[in-house]
């Protein structure tokens, strides 16, 4: 992921460094690659039925609210706050996606997710 986003910050990438000067004393995750996780962890969370397409139409109010220690394990929590007609075959559904870690109170992200069904 670092390689991809050109973002190669010690606190993601330098094992060492991490250990001896981080407050996680571990490596983290990068932000955005929690926020990438979204799709593949919130897809068993809901269903819509009927539905000949679903696209991510974009995301309202992210935060990385704590970080994700390297080997965490994390799960997704979906959240229904909307659906708004868009026509008579589409609908955006907004969706409060929240991202937990295993043993943590805090989340590590929240997110609202747009997607548009089309029916």
């Amino acid at each position: 992921f670092a390689d991809v986003t050109g973002d190669h910050q010690w606190i993601h990438v330098d094992v060492e460094r991490a250990k001896a000067e981080s407050p996680y004393r571990t490596p983290i995750a990068h932000g955005f690659l929690t926020l990438s996780l979204v799709p593949a962890l919130s897809k068993d969370n809901y269903r819509v039925e009927n539905a000949k397409l679903a696209i991510n139409y974009g995301l309202n109010k992210v935060r990385f609210l704590s970080a994700v220690p390297v080997d965490s394990r994390v799960r997704m929590r979906s959240e229904l706050v909307d659906a708004a007609k868009v026509d008579d075959n589409t609908v955006n559904l907004t969706v409060k996606q929240t991202l937990e870690i295993d043993g943590v109170d805090k989340p590590a992200a929240v997110a609202e997710m747009i997607v548009r069904i089309i029916f």
